[in-house]
Protein backbone atom coordinates (compact mmCIF):
# COMPACT_ATOMS: atom_id res chain seq x y z
CA UNK A 1 0.00 0.00 0.00
CA UNK A 2 1.32 3.58 -1.10
CA UNK A 3 2.26 5.82 2.09
CA UNK A 4 0.94 9.04 1.90
CA UNK A 5 3.01 11.78 1.14
CA UNK A 6 4.73 13.93 3.18
CA UNK A 7 3.18 17.32 1.40
CA UNK A 8 0.01 16.60 2.38
CA UNK A 9 0.48 15.67 6.12
CA UNK A 10 -1.40 18.81 7.79
CA UNK A 11 -4.61 17.15 6.17
CA UNK A 12 -3.99 13.54 7.99
CA UNK A 13 -4.00 13.10 11.66
CA UNK A 14 -0.83 12.14 12.65
CA UNK A 15 -1.73 8.27 13.81
CA UNK A 16 -2.64 7.81 9.93
CA UNK A 17 0.31 6.18 8.22
CA UNK A 18 -1.05 4.61 4.88
CA UNK A 19 -3.61 4.92 2.34
CA UNK A 20 -5.68 2.23 3.72
CA UNK A 21 -5.85 3.68 7.24
CA UNK A 22 -6.95 6.52 6.48
CA UNK A 23 -9.73 5.08 3.96
CA UNK A 24 -10.44 3.03 7.26
CA UNK A 25 -10.79 5.98 9.59
CA UNK A 26 -13.24 8.01 7.15
CA UNK A 27 -15.32 5.00 5.87
CA UNK A 28 -15.78 4.02 10.03
CA UNK A 29 -14.63 0.66 9.75
CA UNK A 30 -11.51 1.67 12.40
CA UNK A 31 -13.09 4.85 14.32
CA UNK A 32 -13.03 2.82 17.24
CA UNK A 33 -9.12 2.34 16.98
CA UNK A 34 -8.57 6.08 17.47
CA UNK A 35 -11.23 7.00 20.03
CA UNK A 36 -9.39 7.79 23.21
CA UNK A 37 -9.30 5.10 25.83
CA UNK A 38 -11.99 5.37 28.32
CA UNK A 39 -12.05 4.23 32.23
CA UNK A 40 -14.09 0.88 32.07
CA UNK A 41 -15.01 1.54 35.54
CA UNK A 42 -13.36 -1.37 37.29
CA UNK A 43 -12.10 -1.23 40.22
CA UNK A 44 -8.72 -3.17 41.39
CA UNK A 45 -9.81 -5.39 45.10
CA UNK A 46 -7.20 -5.88 47.20
CA UNK A 47 -7.64 -7.99 50.33
CA UNK A 48 -6.95 -6.74 53.79
CA UNK A 49 -3.55 -8.24 54.55
CA UNK A 50 -3.53 -11.10 57.32
CA UNK A 51 -0.54 -9.93 59.39
CA UNK A 52 -2.18 -6.45 59.45
CA UNK A 53 -5.27 -7.80 61.60
CA UNK A 54 -5.47 -6.24 64.92
CA UNK A 55 -5.93 -8.58 67.89
CA UNK A 56 -8.04 -11.27 67.65
CA UNK A 57 -5.27 -14.30 68.35
CA UNK A 58 -7.29 -17.27 68.74
CA UNK A 59 -9.10 -16.96 65.28
CA UNK A 60 -5.88 -16.12 63.24
CA UNK A 61 -4.24 -19.25 64.95
CA UNK A 62 -7.02 -21.42 63.80
CA UNK A 63 -7.45 -20.18 60.15
CA UNK A 64 -3.45 -20.99 59.94
CA UNK A 65 -4.09 -24.72 61.51
CA UNK A 66 -6.49 -24.95 59.06
CA UNK A 67 -4.60 -23.61 55.71
CA UNK A 68 -1.72 -25.96 57.42
CA UNK A 69 -3.48 -28.97 57.93
CA UNK A 70 -6.92 -28.97 55.83
CA UNK A 71 -7.88 -32.81 57.48
CA UNK A 72 -8.39 -30.39 60.65
CA UNK A 73 -12.23 -30.93 59.06
CA UNK A 74 -11.81 -27.05 58.81
CA UNK A 75 -12.61 -24.21 61.19
CA UNK A 76 -16.11 -22.16 62.02
CA UNK A 77 -16.19 -19.09 63.60
CA UNK A 78 -18.88 -17.54 65.61
CA UNK A 79 -19.10 -14.19 66.56
CA UNK A 80 -22.06 -11.10 65.57
CA UNK A 81 -21.09 -9.00 62.81
CA UNK A 82 -18.20 -6.31 62.84
CA UNK A 83 -15.54 -8.88 64.46
CA UNK A 84 -13.40 -8.78 61.36
CA UNK A 85 -14.28 -12.83 60.27
CA UNK A 86 -14.84 -12.17 56.31
CA UNK A 87 -11.77 -10.05 55.95
CA UNK A 88 -9.89 -12.91 58.15
CA UNK A 89 -11.03 -15.58 56.09
CA UNK A 90 -10.27 -12.80 52.70
CA UNK A 91 -7.06 -12.02 53.31
CA UNK A 92 -5.64 -15.52 53.67
CA UNK A 93 -5.09 -16.10 50.04
CA UNK A 94 -1.91 -14.23 50.03
CA UNK A 95 -0.29 -16.99 52.33
CA UNK A 96 -0.79 -19.89 50.57
CA UNK A 97 1.71 -21.00 47.31
CA UNK A 98 0.66 -21.93 44.01
CA UNK A 99 -0.67 -25.42 43.62
CA UNK A 100 -0.83 -27.77 40.52
CA UNK A 101 -4.02 -28.23 38.75
CA UNK A 102 -5.01 -30.02 35.91
CA UNK A 103 -4.94 -28.08 32.56
CA UNK A 104 -7.72 -30.41 31.60
CA UNK A 105 -11.68 -29.34 31.25
CA UNK A 106 -12.23 -32.55 32.78
CA UNK A 107 -9.95 -32.92 35.55
CA UNK A 108 -7.08 -35.30 34.40
CA UNK A 109 -3.79 -35.62 36.45
CA UNK A 110 -0.88 -37.77 35.79
CA UNK A 111 -1.86 -39.92 39.49
CA UNK A 112 -4.64 -41.02 37.19
CA UNK A 113 -2.62 -42.60 34.96
CA UNK A 114 -0.64 -44.49 37.62
CA UNK A 115 -3.59 -45.22 39.12
CA UNK A 116 -5.55 -46.70 35.93
CA UNK A 117 -3.34 -46.27 33.17
CA UNK A 118 -4.22 -44.01 29.92
CA UNK A 119 -7.94 -45.03 30.47
CA UNK A 120 -8.18 -43.47 33.09
CA UNK A 121 -7.37 -39.86 31.15
CA UNK A 122 -9.28 -38.62 28.44
CA UNK A 123 -7.46 -38.95 24.87
CA UNK A 124 -6.09 -35.30 24.72
CA UNK A 125 -4.53 -36.05 27.60
CA UNK A 126 -3.21 -39.29 27.08
CA UNK A 127 -1.65 -38.04 23.88
CA UNK A 128 0.19 -34.73 26.48
CA UNK A 129 1.08 -38.19 28.14
CA UNK A 130 3.07 -39.57 25.49
CA UNK A 131 4.44 -36.47 23.67
CA UNK A 132 6.13 -35.50 27.28
CA UNK A 133 4.07 -32.64 27.95
CA UNK A 134 2.53 -31.73 31.30
CA UNK A 135 -0.68 -32.48 32.33
CA UNK A 136 -1.07 -29.76 35.20
CA UNK A 137 -0.15 -26.25 35.37
CA UNK A 138 0.78 -23.27 38.13
CA UNK A 139 -1.80 -21.81 39.38
CA UNK A 140 -3.43 -19.54 42.52
CA UNK A 141 -5.08 -20.57 45.48
CA UNK A 142 -8.78 -19.11 45.19
CA UNK A 143 -11.25 -18.21 47.69
CA UNK A 144 -14.71 -19.84 47.03
CA UNK A 145 -17.16 -18.16 48.52
CA UNK A 146 -20.66 -19.96 48.74
CA UNK A 147 -23.84 -17.48 47.83
CA UNK A 148 -26.17 -17.44 50.97
CA UNK A 149 -29.24 -18.17 47.94
CA UNK A 150 -27.54 -21.03 46.71
CA UNK A 151 -29.25 -24.67 45.71
CA UNK A 152 -28.51 -27.83 46.21
CA UNK A 153 -28.40 -28.07 42.52
CA UNK A 154 -25.63 -25.61 42.23
CA UNK A 155 -23.65 -26.76 45.24
CA UNK A 156 -23.30 -30.23 43.86
CA UNK A 157 -23.61 -29.58 39.84
CA UNK A 158 -26.75 -31.31 38.17
CA UNK A 159 -27.61 -32.09 34.11
CA UNK A 160 -26.42 -29.04 31.64
CA UNK A 161 -29.62 -27.23 30.72
CA UNK A 162 -27.63 -25.98 27.59
CA UNK A 163 -26.77 -29.01 26.38
CA UNK A 164 -30.55 -30.64 27.45
CA UNK A 165 -31.62 -28.16 25.37
CA UNK A 166 -30.09 -30.37 22.29
CA UNK A 167 -30.86 -33.32 23.55
CA UNK A 168 -27.55 -34.24 24.99
CA UNK A 169 -27.41 -35.43 28.85
CA UNK A 170 -24.46 -33.53 30.52
CA UNK A 171 -23.29 -32.90 33.51
CA UNK A 172 -21.97 -29.75 35.06
CA UNK A 173 -20.03 -29.06 37.75
CA UNK A 174 -21.17 -27.39 41.18
CA UNK A 175 -19.31 -24.78 43.18
CA UNK A 176 -17.76 -27.92 45.56
CA UNK A 177 -15.99 -28.96 42.42
CA UNK A 178 -14.87 -25.58 41.27
CA UNK A 179 -13.40 -25.74 44.90
CA UNK A 180 -10.90 -28.41 44.42
CA UNK A 181 -7.40 -27.23 46.17
CA UNK A 182 -9.28 -24.09 46.71
CA UNK A 183 -11.05 -22.49 49.88
CA UNK A 184 -14.25 -22.75 50.51
CA UNK A 185 -16.18 -19.87 52.69
CA UNK A 186 -19.15 -20.76 54.03
CA UNK A 187 -20.94 -16.99 55.21
CA UNK A 188 -23.87 -17.86 57.71
CA UNK A 189 -23.63 -21.20 57.58
CA UNK A 190 -26.78 -21.46 59.68
CA UNK A 191 -28.86 -20.16 57.44
CA UNK A 192 -28.11 -22.64 54.92
CA UNK A 193 -30.26 -25.28 54.49
CA UNK A 194 -29.33 -28.73 56.25
CA UNK A 195 -28.84 -30.90 53.02
CA UNK A 196 -26.63 -28.53 51.31
CA UNK A 197 -24.11 -28.18 54.92
CA UNK A 198 -24.40 -32.19 55.05
CA UNK A 199 -23.15 -32.14 51.16
CA UNK A 200 -20.74 -30.02 52.10
CA UNK A 201 -19.46 -31.49 55.03
CA UNK A 202 -19.40 -35.05 53.36
CA UNK A 203 -17.06 -33.71 50.45
CA UNK A 204 -14.93 -31.96 52.91
CA UNK A 205 -14.28 -35.21 55.13
CA UNK A 206 -13.66 -37.47 51.66
CA UNK A 207 -12.42 -35.03 49.58
CA UNK A 208 -14.96 -36.13 46.63
CA UNK A 209 -18.48 -36.38 45.54
CA UNK A 210 -20.83 -38.26 43.27
CA UNK A 211 -23.43 -36.67 41.39
CA UNK A 212 -25.84 -39.27 39.56
CA UNK A 213 -28.74 -37.72 37.35
CA UNK A 214 -30.74 -40.72 35.85
CA UNK A 215 -28.27 -42.71 33.80
CA UNK A 216 -25.35 -40.49 33.66
CA UNK A 217 -22.92 -40.87 37.38
CA UNK A 218 -20.09 -38.25 37.83
CA UNK A 219 -17.29 -38.54 41.20
CA UNK A 220 -15.56 -35.33 41.24
CA UNK A 221 -12.53 -34.22 43.41
CA UNK A 222 -13.78 -31.87 46.35
CA UNK A 223 -10.25 -30.98 48.11
CA UNK A 224 -10.58 -27.77 49.55
CA UNK A 225 -10.30 -26.33 52.57
CA UNK A 226 -13.15 -25.60 54.35
CA UNK A 227 -14.04 -22.10 56.47
CA UNK A 228 -17.97 -21.43 58.08
CA UNK A 229 -18.80 -18.51 59.57
CA UNK A 230 -22.11 -17.52 61.42
CA UNK A 231 -23.77 -15.15 63.84
CA UNK A 232 -25.22 -16.90 66.67
CA UNK A 233 -28.08 -13.48 66.84
CA UNK A 234 -29.31 -14.70 63.46
CA UNK A 235 -30.36 -18.36 64.73
CA UNK A 236 -28.60 -21.65 65.98
CA UNK A 237 -26.91 -24.52 64.08
CA UNK A 238 -27.61 -27.75 65.02
CA UNK A 239 -24.97 -29.81 67.38
CA UNK A 240 -24.67 -32.58 64.79
CA UNK A 241 -23.29 -30.06 62.19
CA UNK A 242 -21.52 -27.84 64.61
CA UNK A 243 -19.93 -31.08 66.12
CA UNK A 244 -18.54 -32.23 62.40
CA UNK A 245 -16.17 -28.99 62.40
CA UNK A 246 -12.86 -30.02 63.47
CA UNK A 247 -11.98 -26.04 65.11
CA UNK A 248 -14.51 -23.83 66.72
CA UNK A 249 -13.44 -20.25 67.56
CA UNK A 250 -15.64 -17.85 69.52
CA UNK A 251 -15.02 -14.44 67.54
CA UNK A 252 -15.32 -11.08 69.84
CA UNK A 253 -15.02 -7.60 68.92
CA UNK A 254 -11.91 -5.31 70.24
CA UNK A 255 -12.10 -4.22 74.05
CA UNK A 256 -8.98 -2.60 74.36
CA UNK A 257 -8.71 0.75 73.34
CA UNK A 258 -5.74 0.99 71.77
CA UNK A 259 -6.21 -1.91 69.93
CA UNK A 260 -9.52 -0.52 68.88
CA UNK A 261 -7.54 2.71 67.59
CA UNK A 262 -5.10 0.91 65.86
CA UNK A 263 -7.59 -1.39 63.99
CA UNK A 264 -9.23 2.33 62.88
CA UNK A 265 -6.05 3.51 61.94
CA UNK A 266 -5.24 0.76 59.82
CA UNK A 267 -8.63 0.47 58.33
CA UNK A 268 -8.44 4.02 57.11
CA UNK A 269 -5.41 3.54 55.68
CA UNK A 270 -6.57 0.48 53.70
CA UNK A 271 -9.53 2.37 52.15
CA UNK A 272 -7.19 5.32 51.48
CA UNK A 273 -4.06 3.57 49.78
CA UNK A 274 -4.57 -0.25 50.33
CA UNK A 275 -0.77 -0.63 48.53
CA UNK A 276 0.49 1.53 51.22
CA UNK A 277 -0.64 -0.96 53.86
CA UNK A 278 0.31 -3.98 52.23
CA UNK A 279 3.67 -2.84 52.14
Amino acid sequence: MTDIQAGDSSFVPPNIRSLRELIDLVSGRSIKDHLPQEDAGYAEVLPFPFLALVGQKEMKIALCLTLINPEIGGVLLIGPRGTGKTTAVRSLIDLLPPVERSACFYGCLPEDIEAFGMDGVCPDCAKKFAEGKPLTIQDRVKLVELPLNAKLEDVIGGIDERAAVHDRLKLKRGILAHADLNILYVDEVNLLADEIVDAILDASASGNYTVRRGPITATYRARFTLIGSMNPEEGNLRPQIMDRFGLRVIVQGLNEPLERLEAYHRTHLYRQNPRKLIA
